[in-house]
């Protein structure tokens, strides 16, 4: 890309990277194409390198104090609206990872691209009143100048690779349905996607180092082949539904509609800009010590959910048991950018989720309005195209700036525009929003042997986030974790011993 059509494009980066907290931006050099979202990490920094502050003496009492406000901590206060609660985020606004933006009235996404039908998520926006949008359509991919829409499916046939490569694939997805899955999960999560890849072609990697990041984070030598191939069940399995649907906006609806029920109905139990440093679980309660507008306050609660990501969470829980934080840290998370391209004529309208292998800077990329272009009356004004952009761990340190942040999103503008011919156009806008530690990698027996007992609870702190169950991080798997999470809290309310809370796992 020139540097004249370069400065031509608006582009706007937003997002908190440091840590899982925002990034300080002050140092960073003005530039006047460029709107930057963010705010100060030293807080955050702090606690990571193990300050110790002063705690002040408790100022409120609570039933339950809920840390983290993204689906899983806003699913909790939703659910425990019965109780004196307190709902405590340190961004200044709520969602985490996953919220919804708009450009001039048309709603996108800035992460979480679909629910599951069976998942638990259904269910519980369909009771928030949102409306679910089948996208019923398989994923294509692009790849030497060519589209294929249900590149696993239909189409395989048609993929554009060579003649024995396109066999390749065949062979490799016929050998995976004759699998038994399932019954064999334990076995296959202890074992790398690579261990089943050998003999195949390189193209096969290629495609499942594209599909696995943005899935679940990891290249196929650090994916557990269970997951790979009940996704592969998934896709391309006989008898197969696509039954994934989106809500209005992409998933990030849901969490804003969850915000706007607790803030219209439980306004002063909910707090943002609240940077939580210490946890500290007590005979009689739990205090929770957290710094709001430049003050250290501490409030007292019978018992506490964790809803922020375990490497976090490891920091801030004091007298956490040695097995939990051992298992903690072996959970690894990767930086990830969703990058937003926007056009105001259409460019892309082929399919939702488009895959794009070949050594892309993105991933794959989904059509934001796609659930609702053919709905009577509607008229397309702007072709909002998110495309996904998983980082390497070592490219972590792209998104602490805006410059670094900016090329990120020119290479993926670059990469887009050599695609097909007709996406060989600029936007009006880019804008990214880049997470610095936004998925736990789905490694090898970090489903079966790690999840469990790093989501196991004390005797007054109850644990929840996307990173708890699994297989997967995702918005399901989220509100999963936060229904556990209340489970556990109300028997700790009751009295119930821990012996209880633990068996309550399953």
């Amino acid at each position: 890309m020139s540097a004249n059509r370069r400065d031509f494009i608006k582009f706007v980066v937003a997002g908190a990277v440091a840590a899982g907290c925002p990034i300080n931006l002050k140092a960073v050099p003005e530039d006047a194409k460029t709107e930057v979202d963010g705010e100060h990490n030293e807080i955050c920094h702090q606690v990571r390198d193990g300050h110790a502050f002063t705690k002040p003496a408790s100022s409120a009492n609570y039933d339950v104090v809920i840390v983290g406000g993204g689906v899983s901590g806003m699913t909790a206060a939703y659910l425990l609206q019965d109780k004196n609660f307190l709902l405590l985020e340190k961004e200044p606004h709520w969602g985490g990872n996953s919220y919804m933006e708009e450009f001039n009235g048309t709603p996108y996404a800035t992460g979480g691209a679909f629910l599951e039908l069976e998942g638990p998520a259904i269910e519980f926006s369909k009771s928030l009143g949102l409306e679910q949008l089948p996208i019923n359509n398989w994923d294509g991919m692009i790849l030497n100048g060519k589209f294929v829409s249900d590149c696993w499916g239909d189409n395989i046939d048609k993929i554009p690779y060579s003649a024995s490569v396109r066999d390749a694939f065949k062979k490799f997805r016929d050998e995976a349905l004759k699998m038994d899955v399932m019954g064999r999960a334990k076995e296959l999560d202890l074992l790398p996607l690579t261990h089943f890849l050998k003999g195949y072609p390189q193209e096969l990697v290629e495609w499942w180092d594209a599909y696995g990041p943005s899935n679940w984070g990891a290249k196929s030598a650090e994916t557990s082949a269970m997951v790979a191939l009940m996704e592969l069940h998934f896709i391309s399995g006989p008898g197969r539904k696509d039954q994934r649907v989106t809500l209005p906006g992409g998933i990030g609806a849901l969490n804003r509609r969850l915000a706007e029920v607790l803030t219209e109905k439980r306004k002063e139990h909910i707090q943002l800009g609240a940077t939580i440093v210490a946890v500290s679980q007590q005979k009689n309660g739990v205090e929770v010590t957290y710094v709001q507008n430049g003050e250290l306050k501490t409030v007292t609660a019978k018992a506490v959910i964790m809803a922020t990501p375990k490497f976090i969470t490891a920091r801030i829980v004091e007298g956490m048991p040695a097995a939990q934080k051992d298992a903690i840290h072996k959970m690894r998370y990767i930086p990830y950018a969703v990058v937003n391209l926007i056009y105001d004529k259409p460019v892309f309208n082929g399919g939702y989720d488009t895959w794009c292998p070949g050594g892309n800077r993105f991933t794959d990329f989904i059509v934001a309005d796609w659930t609702v272009r053919n709905q009577p009356g509607y008229k397309q004004k702007y072709n909002i195209l998110t495309c996904y952009t998983p980082l390497d761990s070592d490219e972590r340190g792209y998104l602490l700036t805006e410059n670094g942040s900016k090329m990120v999103a020119e290479q993926v503008l670059t990469d887009f525009k050599k695609l097909l011919p007709e996406t060989n156009v600029d936007p009006m806008e880019v804008h990214i929003y880049r997470r610095g530690h936004p998925m736990y990698m789905t490694l090898p027996g970090n489903f079966t042997k790690v999840q469990p007992l790093a989501r196991v609870p004390m005797e007054r702190i109850a644990f929840a986030n996307t990173d708890s169950e699994g297989p997967v991080s995702g918005t399901g798997e989220g509100i999963k974790a936060a229904h556990r999470a209340v489970n556990e809290v109300n028997k700790m309310l009751a009295g119930s011993p821990r012996s209880a809370l633990v068996g309550s796992l399953g």
